[in-house]
């Protein structure tokens, strides 16, 4: 028993069958949108057909709309800080609605910590480590053609509260001082219920609780010290001048001391002392300026001292060093370091760490936000190399760097040294029974085995006597050749993989025979050579490149096996590749031009020495080198000189001229903070100076070495450049200087009369 569904556009009188079913419902897909159709359906058993059953009226196909809606489970989201949350939406509508989220108003963008996620029955906001930015009002809305709706979310993070803002000094007496603030922009995600008022003096690093229960936002700190430290703060690059009274008879003698130490003189700072006054001029003040001034008077009556603290306010200083890593591994490392011994006269924010390889000259950050001094790197690639920075930040900006020596990520251990003492104990027709001694060390890692290899003497190749590691000092080397002479030598092998092979020449040198009786002694003195194939040559480098051609130098190798050495063999093989080819056939000579390589594919090179007892180890180029006619990049690039509108540049020679002569270099400046390049110029000398730059802008210069064949890659300055007058201390005479002082802060000291303001320096936080 089944069912025939038959169909009939309005505009054709002939049925067509749509589908056969053995249930009372069907669906007839592909009709064509908005065609008005007939239906009628057909039973058939095994007796037949019946009369068709035709629906009463015709239908349009079309889609049915359906007005979106949103099915909200919660209206509010609570969520810890640094946790994850997920905030799922069911929805409805047909055709399938448009979902688009927004977060205060703003539409909602996708980052590293909150994804969006759609299908056809629900929305879903991902959250990642929950934090204060993603606190706010979320809405979604749905829209398709049957309408449009809107729904909101609030997401609360429960989190330590934000500091209080607009902190002021309302009222200030001999002994009290009254502050008052307005309440953190963010609360946490629950009422703040009381603040924390601290204090410390401005001589002192060290802050003490004056109240832990403040609901109000208004305190008043009394027993405050009366007559404390004069404090003077003066901003980078301003003027400082501290003046101050004198009195006594007869007229005392004046000295200045900073930190302990006397002042010295020099072109921007200057003591001018009279017989009523004294004053300390410090002009273009620098954050090694801040520290304590101290006054001293004296004569026969008596000795007082005035003290006065400095506070420069600038980008912190470089970090305590030396920067440390330890833990290493074969891929992370462990960064620690010290605080800044000069804050610039501003708390220490957070701290910034970068890092490059150094195949690169550009920086990666690592961690821009930390508030620790210490970091663990992990992502990084085994085998290379790595240098490493910190930054300190203050409100000021950021400071100067603390960077580290290069670092290579490798496991804490390495390959253990070769064995030693291999000795053939027993001999057979077609075997010989080996021992060693172990390694010295094992490299950190204890050793797994060991291989064994075998060299006939009449051969040049090595092969393996063990497919396994063997695990004790000893083992048997069968399927020996009856009446040849064999050369064996042992590998250790530990998890950072197989160690030198086992000395074979430790017998060669001089050996001394000393006979001796009660007539006197004989020394003879005998030279002894192990007759086996040459070490590895030395001192393999590159000379010179061209278009597709190498030039390679080397020196003999230490050991000559015992023989003259007849040839060297050099062979090449592509980076991308492990086969080695041979180059040049056999050269008798210490260099050899390679031709025929392909341009800008990067090779290794090795090269081999050959005597009468076969062919010696190789010794290979640690880095592959790029047979292609432009030069290497300029090397070393140093600022020589600055001022207020230009800046003197100085590169050294290209290690590689490409084989054809350098034509000019390139210089191009870049100003901080954009991206484009521009030429500023071209000259044969490996000196250039940029004019017309603006002062106080920051540039980035870089240079490029023109040739035939055209230009090589960039050579830039490792940091940006400022372009500014340099400093220079006069030669001879300082009266002629111009003493010109844009900005004064001036601090009054009298010896006979104490002040009656106290400094006090508050702080206020809240929970």
């Amino acid at each position: 028993m089944c069912y025939n569904v038959e169909f009939k556009p309005k505009s054709v009188d002939k049925w067509g069958t749509a589908c056969t079913v053995k249930v009372p419902e069907a669906t007839i897909p592909n009709l064509t949108p908005n065609e008005i159709y007939s239906f009628r359906v057909v039973a058939i058993n095994e007796k037949g057909k019946s009369e068709p059953k035709e629906l009463g009226l015709p239908v349009t196909a079309k889609d049915v709309a359906i007005e979106p809606s949103v099915n909200l489970l919660f209206n509010t989201y609570t969520v810890k800080a640094g946790e994850d949350l997920t905030v799922e939406v069911p929805v409805r509508g047909r055709p399938k609605p448009v979902v688009s989220w927004k977060k205060d108003a703003l539409p909602l963008k996708q980052t590293s910590s909150v994804t969006i996620l759609n299908s056809v029955t629900a929305s879903k906001i991902l959250i990642k480590e929950a934090g204060r930015e993603h606190v706010g009002k979320y809405e979604i809305t749905l829209a398709n053609t049957g309408g449009t709706v809107s729904a909101d979310i609030g997401i609360i993070v429960l989190d330590k509260p934000g500091p209080p803002k607009a902190f002021k000094v309302d009222a200030v007496t001999s002994d009290s001082i009254t502050v008052s603030w307005s309440p953190p922009d963010y609360d946490g995600g629950c009422s703040i219920s009381s603040y924390i008022v601290e204090k410390r003096d401005t001589n002192s690093q060290e802050w003490q609780l004056v109240a832990s229960n403040v609901a109000r936002n208004a305190f008043k700190a009394g027993r405050l010290t009366h007559r404390a430290e004069d404090t003077v703060v003066v901003k980078s690059g301003e003027t400082l001048k501290i003046n101050a009274d004198l009195a006594g008879r007869p007229a005392p003698v004046v000295s200045w001391t900073k930190d302990g130490k006397e002042i010295e003189l020099r072109a921007r700072i200057q003591i001018i002392s009279t017989e009523t006054s004294t004053s300390v001029i410090i002009k273009d003040c620098i954050r090694r300026d801040s520290g304590q001034y101290t006054l001293t008077l004296q004569n026969i009556a008596g000795t007082v001292t005035m003290p006065v603290k400095c506070v420069i306010l600038d980008k912190p200083g470089p970090c305590a060093g030396p920067l440390q890593t330890t833990g290493l591994t074969a891929e992370k490392c462990n960064l620690s370091w010290g605080p800044p011994q000069e804050a610039g006269g501003a708390e220490i924010t957070h701290y910034v760490v970068e890092k490059r390889e150094t195949s690169r000259l550009a920086w990666t950050l690592v961690k821009g936000d930390l508030l620790k001094t210490y970091l663990q790197v992990t992502g990084l690639l085994k085998g290379n190399e790595y240098i490493f920075r910190v930054l300190a930040v203050n409100k000021h900006g950021l400071g100067e760097a603390l960077q580290c020596d290069t670092v290579k990520i490798t496991d804490p251990f390495t390959v253990p040294l070769a064995p030693f003492s291999v000795e053939v104990t027993e001999v057979t027709g077609d075997s010989m029974t080996l021992t060693w001694s172990k390694p010295v060390t094992d490299g950190g890692s204890p050793i797994s085995g060991y291989v064994v290899e075998r060299l006939e003497k009449t051969s040049t190749r090595w092969i393996r006597v063990n497919r396994e590691p063997v695990v004790e000092c000893t083992t048997v080397a069968r399927k020996l050749r009856k009446g040849l002479e064999y050369d064996f030598r042992v590998y250790a092998e530990n998890a950072a993989g197989l160690s030198p092979p086992s000395p074979a020449r430790n017998e060669s040198g001089k050996y001394s025979i000393t006979l001796e009786n009660p007539s006197g002694s004989k020394t003879i003195t005998y030279t002894v050579k192990v007759m086996d194939t040459p070490g590895a040559p030395q001192a393999l480098a590159v000379q010179e490149v061209g278009r597709g051609s190498v030039t390679l130098t080397w020196e003999p190798p230490i050991n000559d096996g015992g023989a003259r050495i007849h040839h060297y063999i050099v062979e090449r093989r592509e980076a991308s590749r492990r086969t080695w080819q041979q180059s040049g056939g056999k050269c008798t000579k210490q260099i050899l031009k390679i031709q025929n390589l392909l341009e800008g594919v990067p090779y290794f090179f090795r090269v081999s020495a050959e005597n009468q007892h076969g062919l010696g180890e190789a010794l290979e180029l640690t880095d592959p080198t790029i047979a292609t006619a432009e030069p290497s990049s300029p090397k070393r690039m140093d600022i020589l000189d600055t001022t207020d509108t230009s800046v003197a540049l100085g590169w050294l020679k290209p290690e590689h001229d490409g084989g054809s002569r350098i034509q000019c270099y390139v210089v191009e400046v870049r100003a901080k903070g954009t991206d484009k390049w521009m030429v500023v110029g071209n000259t044969k000398n490996l000196t250039f100076s940029v004019e017309k730059l603006n002062k106080g802008d920051e540039y980035d210069f870089r240079v490029k070495a023109k040739n035939e064949s055209g230009l090589s890659q960039p050579k830039e300055t490792l940091a940006s450049v400022l372009v500014k007058e340099p400093h220079i201390e006069p030669a001879a005479d300082l009266s002629e200087i111009i003493n010109h002082v844009c900005v004064c802060v001036c601090v009054s000291l009298c010896s006979r009369l104490l002040h009656e303001n106290a400094m006090l320096s508050l702080a206020v936080t809240s929970f």
